[in-house]
Formats: structure tokens, C-alpha cells, sequence
């Protein structure tokens, strides 16, 4: 097996045992291009910056006290966290095969599976097909650990406090329309996280002044199917910023709008801990 890279894959901050039921996840801004991946793509480096949550790395450590928070290292362009491990790309990855997987997500099919294929406007992201043994070096470096780590964080959160809240940081571009979302909150139509929780976060958010959409056009991904276990007392909700409300758009770096959307998400993790307060007091 072909080794990817010798530096951790993602940092993890706050304390070895959870002192909060909220935990933070960051998974796709990474800024991290491996060596080996300069030297396989046929793109600028700059083309893939649209696949990256540019900077949303800001607002979470803006928002965060206590709090466990996992923030990825490694561009989402090497591996997405955020697919499954099934959402491996046949068309450049010769590790599976078309005919032997049984389905393709709209995602798989639009060139951002486990690996992207494409960047966007600008194309094939890569020169060649890679090697299944490269794709899965990518797995067990990098992806396996991330979940693995998320999975221990909340665990030992729920066993702590009788209830563990995921909140998986993304931004997004722009919407269409006259008046877009500026924030949209993603539960997987209910299915990941338990009508309340998601209420008191909806409830914070409107109260920004900011527009906000729940489930449309972002319900969440594979970080809400794999954690989110309302029945098991592990609720995932995905949280999408605008990115144009906190990047400047000439150095695409974070300006004074990432201290703000962080005071907001700072409010829905309040929002949170109040609704979790007795079941966790009851619980210690």
C-alpha cells in the first residue's frame, strides 16, 4: 500500500473526555494538497480551491469554547470525508469496477465521489486513473481515522452526559434566487437528529436576521448517516454558511464577517445546551 502522507489528517482540540454534548466536526476545509497529488493532477492548484469549505475552519474556532472539535487537515480534492467508502469513482479508480456496484449516488455521478474526479467549471481533476491501492492508502490514512476519532468523541459524550449533539460545519456558495438562504441547517429530512434539537438551532439562527432553509438544497451527507443515531441519543445536524459572508473575495481569506457567523453558531450551541441541560444534569 502506497503511503499518502506522514502528518496527522486532522487535528482534534478540546479535552481527551468530552466536557460538552455538542461536538464540532469540520471535515472539508482541509488545506493540505499531498505531494503525491500536486504531481498527479492536471489542474492549477487554484481550481480546486471551489471544493474546499474555504475557511469554515474560522467560524468554528470563533463559535468554540469547550467544546470536542475535529477539523480536517487534508484538501477535500485528496479525499472527501463527507462520502462513504462504497462512493469510490470507477472512472478513475481502478480498485472497483462499474459493473460490480450495485449504485450510484448524483453525487457519484457528477464527478464527487470518495476521490473528486471534477472541479467544477474547470474539469477532470486528474492526468490519470488511480491505482485502487492509492485509493485506499487515502481510506486508512485519512478517512477511517477522521470517522473513527468522531465516532469516539461522541460516544463518550452520550455515555457523559445521556446525549451527544454532532454539528457538522460546511459553507456553501451563493443560492439562487432573489433572496437565497444564507444558512442552511440539514438533518436528512429528520432522520438524523431528533425534532427538537434541530428546532432550537433553527430558532438561534433566525434570530441572526440571517435567511435560513432547512434541508434544501443541503440535507447532509455520509457525517450524518454514519454518527447521527437519534434512537442510540447521537443527533447529527449539518450546518451550511454562505462563504461570501466571511471570505474576502480578492484573498479568499476570512475577514471580520467568520467572528460574526461565529457568534451566530456560538448562539446555536447555546440554543443546544439548553435544550440538553436536564438530560445531561440527570445523567452525571
Amino acid at each position: 500500500m502506497t503511503s499518502s502522507a506522514a502528518s496527522p489528517s486532522f487535528d482534534r482540540f478540546g479535552p481527551a473526555e468530552p466536557a460538552s454534548p455538542v461536538v464540532l466536526s469540520v471535515p472539508h476545509a482541509g488545506r493540505e494538497y499531498p505531494a503525491a497529488m500536486l504531481a498527479a493532477i492536471r489542474l492549477p492548484l487554484a481550481a480546486l480551491l471551489p471544493l474546499e469549505d474555504r475557511h469554515v475552519d474560522s467560524i468554528a474556532h470563533a463559535a468554540r469554547r469547550d467544546e470536542t472539535m475535529l477539523v480536517a487537515r487534508r484538501a477535500r480534492a485528496w479525499i472527501d470525508l463527507n462520502r462513504g467508502e462504497d462512493e469510490r469513482d470507477p472512472r478513475i479508480d481502478e480498485g472497483v469496477s462499474a459493473s460490480a456496484m450495485p449504485f450510484e449516488s448524483a453525487k457519484l455521478k457528477g464527478g464527487l465521489g470518495l476521490v473528486p474526479r471534477r472541479a467544477g467549471v474547470s474539469g477532470d481533476v486528474w492526468r490519470r486513473r488511480l491505482r485502487g491501492d492509492e485509493v485506499m492508502a487515502r481510506i486508512v490514512e485519512d478517512h477511517r481515522p477522521y470517522h473513527a476519532a468522531l465516532a469516539a468523541a461522541l460516544a463518550a459524550a452520550r455515555r457523559r452526559f445521556g446525549v451527544a449533539v454532532l454539528l457538522d460545519i460546511h459553507s456553501m456558495p451563493t443560492l439562487a434566487g432573489e433572496a437565497p438562504a444564507r444558512i442552511v441547517l440539514g438533518d436528512r429530512f429528520g432522520q438524523s437528529a431528533a425534532a427538537p434539537y434541530l428546532a432550537r438551532i433553527e430558532g438561534a439562527a433566525t434570530a441572526s436576521g440571517l435567511r435560513i432553509a432547512t434541508n434544501a438544497p443541503y440535507a447532509g451527507g455520509h457525517i450524518l448517516d454514519a454518527h447521527g443515531a437519534p434512537a442510540a441519543g447521537i443527533h447529527a445536524v449539518q450546518i451550511e454558511f454562505d462563504r461570501t459572508l466571511y471570505l474576502d473575495p480578492m484573498t479568499l481569506t476570512p475577514n471580520a464577517g467568520a467572528q460574526r457567523l461565529g457568534h451566530i453558531l456560538r448562539t446555536m450551541i447555546d440554543a443546544l445546551l439548553d435544550e440538553i441541560t436536564p438530560i445531561a444534569a440527570a445523567a452525571e
